[in-house]
């Protein structure tokens, strides 16, 4: 009972140094982003989608509260695979050696995918609703000034999400991994994710059938590609079990009889 509690602390005490680790990354990547954020401002300042907006500053606060949401999100993805390799290193002792290498290939392409979804939102979402927001701004013969803070605020609550939609092959392979989920699951929940999917696109999009059709289309995609991804991790667990079958039933069969 003793040592059971001692591998009990053991292992709490693993995961707070751990988790300090972390916090010392995300500070260390804070402060350096805060760095970073002005030439960064001054890019995406520059791009298309700003030109010819005029972006001012309307409280003494505006500029501190950018630089720190940019900050914020350079430390953040500098943090995430630094997170996921100190997750992988605390669970990868209760796991086998091939478990153990499939589930460290999840911390790149876990980054990957979340850097591919703010790119995606950036790129193909945000123009759409910008030149809709602006023309309906123009519409009413306003003209389309926008505070420093509240375009880039704008920018982040349409890109983030599709950072964080973007992991979910990541999600349904590692439910699947965990038996939670596999591929016919998925399938039988097609109409109700597609649904869903859809909802998320029109919600973030603007009222019209085109920019509707160009982010719902991306994400049913990604839909079927994390249904591809856990029938690849599901077959993978059948030919992992029959092997365990063959190698060890016969012999608890033997030792019933005994």
């Amino acid at each position: 009972m003793n040592d059971q509690e001692m591998t009990v602390v053991e292992h709490l005490t693993e995961l707070r140094k751990r988790i300090m680790w972390v916090l010392a990354v995300f500070v260390a990547a804070l402060i350096v982003g805060f760095f970073f954020a002005g030439p960064l401002i001054e890019y995406l300042k520059q791009e298309p989608i700003a030109d010819g907006v005029p972006i001012i500053s309307l409280h003494p606060s505006d500029v501190l509260r950018v630089y720190m949401q940019f900050a914020f999100l350079i430390g953040a993805v500098v943090t995430l695979p630094v997170a996921l390799y100190h997750l992988w290193r605390f669970v990868s002792p209760g796991l086998q050696e091939h478990e153990r290498r499939g589930a460290l290939y999840f911390i790149p392409a876990a980054c990957f995918l979340f850097i591919t979804g703010i790119l995606f939102g950036y790129y193909i979402v945000f123009p759409m609703i910008m030149q809709f927001m602006t023309g309906m701004t123009e519409t009413i013969g306003a003209d389309p000034n926008y505070g420093i803070a509240e375009y880039f605020g704008f920018l982040f609550n349409m890109v983030i999400p599709f950072g964080v939609l973007f992991q979910l092959p990541i999600i349904v392979m590692f439910l699947t991994r965990l038996r939670i989920l596999n591929p016919m699951r998925l399938a039988k929940a097609r109409r109700f994710a597609y649904f869903g999917l859809a909802v998320i696109a029109i919600t973030l999009t603007p009222p019209d059938i085109v920019s509707d059709v160009l982010v719902t289309i991306p994400l049913l995609l990604l839909y079927e590609f994390s249904v591809w991804l856990s029938s690849i991790v599901y077959r993978k667990q059948l030919q992992e079990e029959a092997e365990w079958e063959r190698d060890f039933g016969g012999f608890e069969t033997d030792e019933m009889v005994r």
